[in-house]
């Protein structure tokens, strides 16, 4: 990469008169003449705050979406076919690497550099997973450009605009002021720039005018429509009028005028390495200038003026002949055609002339002590300094000029193009950033010249007395005096003046600072630029509407139009240079991005440089531009101009987003044509400025380069794409519009040589390289031995140093013999003398230390770095390199006492012996490949059949050589074959005995089970054939190895074992066991497949078959022996005679027709054992031989038939036994009948067992129906009588839930009494503690005064109820509802999940189990619960006297009534008794309660599978079914009837009666209550009530109302107990109204209908009666309680929430009561069964059908 020239931070202004104001043409004065004030022209943005630094300026951020990128669907894509580009050029190659490709970007680009060099660029596309993120701050990021006026750059077109602008600035001075516009010839402007060189091309013009070839001449400048004669004449008298006068003034002019500029450039204006020109050398130098030459004529006249100079040991005092610092001055000038585009750049600032101490190179300041190396002849403090050659513009890499302020420090420096090293102080920095502190550029303030100015000193003679007589240039503002001009002025000029210097041209020329950006400001300048730019040049387009878009074609058609036009300039400006140092990168780095998986990746240019292979990394500092990135930003046409990397390296630059950048390369083979081509077309440009190539400011066309013979390619680059340069590679190239790119260098080992040469260069033309080629070599020398070098680093290392230490060597003897010569002594430091180095006056010393600054190791002389060896002047401090030591003027000494050494010093980094010893080291590291080479061509050579012992060892010394040789795959791939063939002789040779046996074993079965084409592939392996074909192949192969001669013996061995099988053979049937044996074991011990070994395997094997075969005649067998014995006689042919194969095929026949037959007889569906075991005991007695699965099959069934029966019969024994506990367990039972259902028979008493199970089901079914529970299935008896006698033990509960004061609960703390109890607080009728939502009785918490004393024990409660154990619904009950419980009020309903049976029907269930004929697992349980019920019952007898009851127990009787209610048994007579007495005493129901018998589930019944089959069909009769349903249908009404009928039949069977055990109270049997009179009490009546529980059946006895003051307990009194009388009453209201027989005049009045709607609300019959009666719009709004008209809840009101909340019984429940209606083996057997038939099926039906019935009712 390379850096763009950056003009003077001044503001410049224009020579050319198009950019001169009237006020400006004002002719200079002598003396205190006045001048025209300079205009500061603005560039773009200029900060309010110019000493703000960068890093501090915020703007508004670039949007990312708004430019192409890669990955976003406004990127541009690749076109499909082949651009036109102008002037035919071809276009480099892309590449597009894969994934595995892209890994290793260094090994891609090797791959791809056999071809992409010889374009000289190349295009690498990434994969499309490769998109790395943009990581610079965008609001921060600022930068300041360059302009660039497009035909300024064109070498051809800055040449015809200089030329022109000396013509027009000679011919004003001299009073001629008609040129201010082209003469025209033929109606055309007359180009004189392009006649002057037509007529130098012809010999001039006298030679021109000899030969008349104007005509000629007319013709070249496209001049035809006018007589050749006339057009001759015109074109003489121009060239006569215009151009005479300036060249000859030129030939005058332009000697002293280079002189003045070799004085500025410190040497000839001509590459050369030789010694500074400054003076003669007055012994032979490296290369000596002719005396004639013009250059040596200068330089005399040079030396001449600096002999004559007083020396000051400051080196401050500007010399005499050196020109002085040029002013600047307002241009004046009068020609207005063809130079308007022409800037010039020769003007420093004010600040910068009067600078006290200018800036070094790099921006650290010089010492006052030492002079400037880059100018010889010039004192620090002249101007001449200050004027800098101005820097290029390059795409390759950047420049810190481009950073604000930083062109001061590193563009100004005429050696260099780049900030090389990064050095400290370069600007100060920001805490925080990577971005420049802003040093604005100082605007040229104009000065008056009505004042004096004496600080004004002549160019030529150097002198400020005689200040009223200089002159002062209108171009350069340089000072003379008249006098001192040549020839001298005698009166002042009256029009403008310009010095020799302006008038010749010094060739200067660079790039005008622009404006400070942002990136989003300058992508709006950019935009803006291009639409106006082409909004009117494009054609219209009818099809569109509009004008056609810029293409691609259009830019680069444009782009080439511009640059060649004379007359039309176009200003651009490129944000070129940009260190990411200071700006930061458009990649993410580890620094920054520790993170990011691209910050660590090979391709990203911050890491690319430091690649393992790339020989960077082998440089100690970062350079910027070269290690370190840089960035530009482009817009459209900015351009950088032809030029190659520094060092001729490699370079990248990847586009991070923007639009396209078109390159142009050249290929490295061409250089030098290319080069040849510059200098004859634009040689004006040369004379001056040899070093034109390296300030990156000229483009020449590919036409011209085209027509000069040179390769000229072309690519374009868009975002997300790398272009890669190749080394010596020019290259140039614009922008298509605003883009963002960045470049750095690299270099792989194949760079060495052209770095080399590139820095050979760059010392032809003095110019200062960015690093020390020889410092890298020697890192890489000295690093790679430390940390091993390697050889692929010595193969390109140890050329490039060993060129590098004899260059060094040859040098230094060349210094020491001049040196020598010099001064006669015998000096220690050059030889083997032992004299004291003190005789030398040349002191020497040897340091290996670092050297931090550049001038301590850059030769004065050449720039190049001298690191090995560096000639130090201690009285100027100018180091110069071993090369121009001595010969190199550095101070007044003559040649002589400077080689002598006489105040010099000569510093060694290393001595000859380190250099040697280093370079030999690495040689021989790079000699390791090739040494061993030697050793494997040797062996060779010496050896027919080299050993395969010595070829390994050298395979293994050359595999550990990290090196790839060429004759290694080679060696590799002949050694495998060796160790291939002498692995296969070794399984011949030394493989044991057991591991042939296996072999042979492994073979036999192979042959036994697989294909013949397997069996042969073992058998070839080891074919004796291959013992002889090994041995032809190691004569073939030609090698020796010990194997070979084995191999040999045994081949011999086997021919005579061969021999004497054969004999033995022949006489087979003589042959004895022992000698098979010993000849089958002697041939197997070769290892080989002999024929014979198998032929005598043969024998003996028939002979062992015989032997096996009369020995199984005695032993039982099974079928598949007897088989595997016949095919292995098949196998060995033994003869069908055979006596042993005959009686083994016999048996076999036997033995299959028995396996038949036993298969038969196991298949059958029913199987006859007798005949069974009769067939087994047959095959025992006549060996045959059958199959172990067959066998074992008989077996099992006959083991199974007899342990079922065993089991059946004990089974029946044990059920028939007197003792209930020592009966079968019906587990067991049920159990052993699933064991016979998988029997294919049934043994005997199966059928007696299965009639007993029935038995003892039915009881079991009974005491499902007790409980409610007919439909459930068996096992659900177990799990219910569990749960019931968990819940008794809460409510039968006489130890912790004894009898309580009501009081407050335990939630609202109530307090002791002092004394301990151990009740616990349980609530609800199920008596658990409190939990959940909880509702309280209104009733029970009001307590009166009683007369019976309560123990102090007793804690106090509220009567509180569980909402799921009442089944309330959540919401239903509101805070202001009043609720009364199921025990205050009876007629409210508890709802309950299943039936409680009377404990007395407990007690016969429990009486039957004797009768059963197995033990039922649920008859502890039941006894439990029936301990625990009668337990309960014996307590509570003492309060169950109706004749002893006073009002003091009511809470008693509340108390017991509440656990009686909770509990899962019926206590009919406690709950009748206590429920009478609590009305009697307590009464809330109008009414007195029924008599309890049953307590039934208040579970919604469960549909049938009819009222399920009318839902689904939605109808209400079945007779409206489909038709292909009313079967189904009809089937169910049947079956319904029958369980009808069997339910009838099972109730006249029972007759009405029920068995009652002992003890047994009921207030509802006959005994209890008979039907005599007694007077009646309290003439209560029990009418019915609408929420009485349709489970609790109520009986009433007409006639017999209960007398409960003058009843007593029945125990007392025996079976004349109180008995209940009720009376014949009328229906009541509710009655009446469901009925319909309510009178309408009760109805009329609206108390009446109030009454009528309370009572009919409480159910859905109600309500539908009473729409019926009022309307449906009766009800208003939604029925709720009746809290609102200050009411307690009733039943009615209750009995909907019990309803809602049916849902939430408990699962468990659910499970038991729900059963699978689609059973398909049921509906066959239902519809099987005949119900008119009485069978025992039929039977179980009928039972099975009632307790269906039973449980639904």
């Amino acid at each position: 990469m390379v850096s763009a020239p950056a003009a003077s931070n001044a503001a410049v202004a224009s020579t050319m008169s198009a950019r001169s104001s009237p006020a400006s043409n004002t002719p200079s004065r002598m003396g205190g003449t006045t001048r025209s004030k300079d205009k500061i022209s603005a560039n773009g943005y200029h900060p309010t705050n110019p000493q703000k630094p960068l890093s501090a300026l915020v703007s508004p951020p670039l949007d990312l979406t708004s430019v192409e990128r890669r990955g976003q669907p406004n990127a541009a894509r690749e076109p499909l076919k082949p651009k036109n580009r102008p002037f035919g050029i071809k276009e480099a190659p892309s590449y597009t690497p894969t994934e595995e490709e892209w890994r290793d970007p260094l090994t891609y680009i090797k791959k791809i550099a056999p071809e992409a060099s010889k374009y000289g660029i190349c295009k690498v596309i990434p994969p499309d997973s490769w998109n790395p993120d943009f990581a610079i701050d965008t609001e921060r990021f600022h930068f300041r450009t360059r302009k660039q006026e497009l035909n300024s750059v064109e070498g051809s077109t800055r040449a015809n605009l200089t030329y022109l602008d000396g013509l027009s600035k000679y011919h004003k001075q001299h009073g001629n002021t008609n040129l201010h516009r082209l003469p025209y010839v033929d109606k055309k402007p007359l180009d004189l720039y392009k006649l002057k060189k037509a007529v130098e091309s012809r010999g001039g013009f006298e030679n021109v005018c000899k030969l008349k070839k104007w005509a000629e001449i007319g013709r070249d400048l496209g001049y035809s429509g006018k007589i050749m004669s006339s057009l001759s004449t015109s074109l003489k008298n121009s060239y006569q009028k215009w151009l005479c006068p300036y060249e000859d003034y030129l030939r005058l002019a332009k000697p002293g005028v280079h002189q003045q500029l070799e004085a500025e450039y410190g040497g000839p204006l001509t590459p050369s390495p030789a010694v500074t020109p400054s003076q003669r050398s007055l012994a032979d130098t490296p290369v000596r200038m002719a005396v004639d030459s013009p250059a040596r004529q200068a330089t005399d006249a040079l030396q001449a003026g600096l002999n004559g100079l007083k020396k000051e040991e400051s080196q401050d005092t500007p010399m005499v002949d050196a020109p002085p610092a040029p002013v600047l001055r307002a241009p004046s000038s009068g020609f207005t055609a063809v130079n308007s585009g022409f800037t010039s750049v020769n003007r420093p600032s004010t600040a910068e002339q009067h600078a006290a101490t200018p800036e070094k190179q790099n921006g650290s300041p010089v010492p006052a002590g030492k002079a400037t190396p880059g100018v010889a002849t010039a004192g620090l403090d002249s101007p001449a300094t200050l004027l800098k050659r101005q820097l290029g513009s390059g795409e390759g890499t950047p420049d810190i000029a481009t950073a604000a302020g930083e062109d001061e420090n590193d563009g100004s420096d005429s050696c260099n193009r780049r900030s090389k090293r990064l050095k400290k102080d370069v600007a100060p920095t920001v805490a925080g950033s990577y971005m420049s502190q802003f040093r604005p550029s100082v605007p040229k303030v104009p000065r008056d010249d009505d004042a004096g100015h004496t600080d004004e000193k002549c160019a030529n003679c150097g002198r400020s007395d005689d200040t009223s007589q200089l002159l002062l240039c209108d171009s350069c503002d340089g000072a003379y005096h008249s006098q001192c001009l040549d020839p001298p002025l005698k009166r002042k000029p009256d029009a403008e003046w310009n010095c020799a210097r302006c008038l010749v041209g010094d060739g200067q020329f660079g790039f005008e600072e622009g404006g400070l950006y942002s990136l989003r400001q300058f992508q709006q300048k950019a935009n803006d630029f291009k639409q106006g730019y082409f909004e009117n040049k494009m054609p219209f387009d009818h099809a569109l509407n509009c004008h056609r878009p810029v293409t691609e074609e259009d830019v680069e058609t444009e782009f080439w139009r511009l640059v060649t036009d004379l007359e039309e300039t176009t200003e651009v400006e490129y944000g070129a240079d940009i260190h990411c140092t200071t700006h930061g990168s458009g990649f993410p780095t580890l620094e920054k991005h520790p993170t990011n998986p691209h910050s660590a990746d090979t391709w990203n240019l911050n890491v690319l440089p430091f690649h393992p292979e790339s020989l960077f990394r082998h440089i100690k500092t970062d350079i910027s531009g070269m290690t370190v990135p840089w960035v530009y930003v482009g817009m459209i046409f900015s351009t950088f101009c032809w030029h190659n990397e520094d060092h001729y390296a490699y370079s990248a630059n990847y586009q991070h987003f923007g639009a396209t950048k078109t390159w142009y390369g050249i290929p490295g083979e061409d250089a030098e044509k290319f080069e040849t081509a510059m200098r004859n077309t634009v040689p004006e440009l040369f004379e001056t400025q040899p070093d034109l190539l390296f300030q990156l400011v000229t483009l020449l066309t590919p036409e011209q380069l085209k027509k000069a013979d040179v390769n000229v390619y072309a690519i374009d680059q868009r975002a997300g794409q790398f272009v890669i340069t190749f080394p010596q590679a020019y290259h140039a190239g614009f922008n298509h519009g605003f883009n963002f790119n960045e470049a750095v260098n690299f270099a792989p080992s194949d760079w060495e040589p052209y770095g080399l040469a590139g820095v050979e260069r760059l010392q032809n033309f003095r110019r200062q390289p960015c690093f020390s080629h020889d410092e890298l070599l020697w890192t890489a020398a000295e690093g790679t031995a430390s940390s091993g070098l390697t050889i692929q680093t010595a193969k390109w290392l140890a050329p490039a140093l060993d060129r590098v230490v004899q260059r060094e060597i040859t040098q230094r003897e060349d210094f020491i013999k001049k040196h020598s010569e010099a001064a006669a002594h015998k000096c220690s430091h050059f030889s083997d003398s032992t004299e004291s180095a003190e005789n030398c006056p040349l002191p020497l010393t040897v340091s290996d230390d670092d050297v931090q600054d550049e001038e301590e190791q850059c030769c004065a002389q050449c720039k190049a770095f001298a690191f090995f060896s560096r000639f130090k002047c201690a009285q100027t401090g100018k180091v110069l390199c071993i090369l121009h030591a001595g010969w190199t003027q550095c101070c007044e000494q003559s040649e002589t006492e400077r080689f002598t050494g006489d105040g010099h010093s000569l510093i060694y980094r290393k001595t000859d012996t380190t250099l040697r010893e280093v370079s030999e080291r690495v040689a021989e590291k790079a000699r390791v490949p090739d040494v061993w080479e030697q050793k494997y061509n040797a062996l060779l050579d010496e050896e027919a059949r080299p050993s395969l012992k010595s070829l390994r060892t050298l395979l293994n010394e050359g595999e550990r050589i990290a090196y790839d040789i060429d004759a290694i795959p080679t060696l590799k791939e002949f050694v495998d074959r060796c160790n291939d063939w002498v692995e296969e002789a070794t399984t011949y040779l030394v493989r044991k005995q057991q591991n042939r046996r296996k072999s042979e074993k492994a073979s036999q079965g192979s042959r036994r089970k697989s294909t013949g084409a397997a069996a042969q592939d073992v058998k070839e392996s080891r074919s004796v054939s291959n013992i002889f074909r090994l041995l032809r192949e190691a004569e073939h192969i030609g090698f020796d190895c010990p194997e070979i001669g084995q191999l040999q013996e045994r081949s011999a061995a086997i021919k005579a074992y061969q021999e004497h099988a054969s004999r033995a053979l022949a006489n087979k049937n003589a042959i004895s066991i022992d000698t098979c044996t010993e000849l089958l074991e002697e041939g197997r011990s070769f290892n080989v497949d002999i024929p014979q070994v198998d032929r005598l395997s043969r024998v003996l094997e028939q002979i062992q078959w015989d032997e096996r075969a009369a020995s199984s005649r005695k032993v039982l067998m099974s079928l598949q022996e007897v088989k595997d014995l016949i095919s292995d006689a098949e196998r060995l042919e033994v003869p069908a005679y055979n006596d042993h194969l005959q009686y083994w095929c016999e048996q076999l026949r036997s033995g299959m027709v028995w396996e038949a037959k036993a298969v038969e007889l196991i298949s059958a569906e029913f199987i006859h054992f007798p005949q069974l075991e009769a067939f087994a005991a047959q095959r025992q007695a006549n060996a045959l031989p059958v199959s172990a699965g067959t066998l074992r099959a008989i077996d099992r069934i006959l083991s199974k038939q007899r342990e079922a029966h065993r089991q059946a019969l004990d089974t029946l024994e044990r059920s028939k036994r007197e003792n209930p506990a020592e009966r079968p367990k019906y587990a067991e039972v049920i159990e052993m009948m699933k064991e016979f259902e998988e029997l294919a028979a049934k043994p005997n008493g199966t059928i007696e067992i299965e009639n007993e199970r029935k038995r003892h089901e039915d009881w079991m079914r009974k005491g499902k129906k007790l409980f409610g529970k007919s439909n459930a299935p068996l096992h659900i008896l177990k799990s219910h009588l569990e749960y019931v006698l968990e819940r008794n033990k809460d409510c039968f509960d006489l130890y912790y839930d004894t009898p309580r004061n009501p009081g407050e609960p335990v939630s609202r703390e109530a307090s002791p009494d002092g004394g301990t109890s151990r009740s616990r607080q349980v609530f609800c009728i199920c008596r658990r503690p409190e939990a959940g939502m909880m509702i309280e009785c209104e009733l029970c918490h009001e307590w009166q005064v009683c007369a019976v004393a309560i123990p102090k024990c007793c804690a106090l409660t509220i009567y509180r109820y569980h909402y799921k154990c009442l089944k309330i619904a959540r919401g239903k009950v509101k805070e202001d509802d009043k609720y009364t419980c199921p025990i205050c009020d009876w007629r409210m309903k508890i709802p309950r999940d299943a039936s409680r049976p009377k404990l007395e029907d407990l007690h016969a269930l429990v009486d039957e189990i004797a009768g059963l004929p197995f033990q039922p697992e649920e008859e502890e349980i039941l006894r439990q619960i029936i301990d625990n019920a009668q337990h309960f019952r014996d307590h509570i007898a003492r309060h169950c006297n109706p004749m002893l009851s006073t009002e003091a127990e009511v809470e008693i009787q509340r108390f017991y009534l509440r656990k009686i209610e909770g509990a899962e048994v019926l206590l009919s007579y406690e709950t009748n008794l206590f429920r009478q007495e609590l009305h009697k005493w307590c009464p809330v129901a109008p009414e007195a309660p029924p008599i309890l018998e049953v307590s039934l589930s208040t579970r919604k019944p469960r549909p049938t599978k009819l009222q399920k089959m009318l839902a689904e069909y939605g109808v209400d009769n079945p007779d409206d079914l489909p038709e292909h349903a009313k079967g189904k249908a009809n089937s169910l009404r049947r079956k319904a009837a029958n369980a009808e009928a069997a339910a009838a039949a099972a109730a006249s069977q029972a007759g009405g009666s029920a068995p009652t055990g002992q003890g047994q109270h009921s207030l509802g049997g006959a005994g209890f209550f008979p039907h005599t009179s007694h007077p009646s009490v309290s003439g209560i009546t029990a009418p019915s009530h609408p929420s009485t529980s349709q489970a609790e059946t109520s009986i009433f006895h007409p006639g017999d109302p209960m007398d409960i003051d003058g009843g007593v307990h029945p125990a007392l009194l025996g079976a004349g107990g109180p008995r209940l009388h009720v009376a014949d009453t009328p229906k009541s209201l509710e009655e009446r109204l469901l009925q319909g027989e309510v009178d309408d005049v009760e109805l009329q009045t609206e108390e009446g209908k109030s009454k009528a709607l309370e009572i009919l609300s409480r159910t859905d019959e109600g309500r539908r009666e009473a729409e019926r009666i009022w309307g449906s719009d009766v009800w208003g709004t939604p029925h709720r309680s009746i809290s609102d008209q200050g009411r307690s809840m009733t039943p009615g009101d209750i009995d909907p929430m019990m309803k809602h909340d049916d849902g939430n019984v408990d699962q468990m429940f659910k499970e038991m009561t729900n059963q699978d209606d689609d059973d398909d083996q049921q509906k066959k057997r239902d519809a099987v069964a005949d119900s008119h038939n009485v069978t025992a099926e039929s039977l179980e039906k009928e039972r099975n059908g009632l307790d269906a019935m039973l449980d639904m009712d």
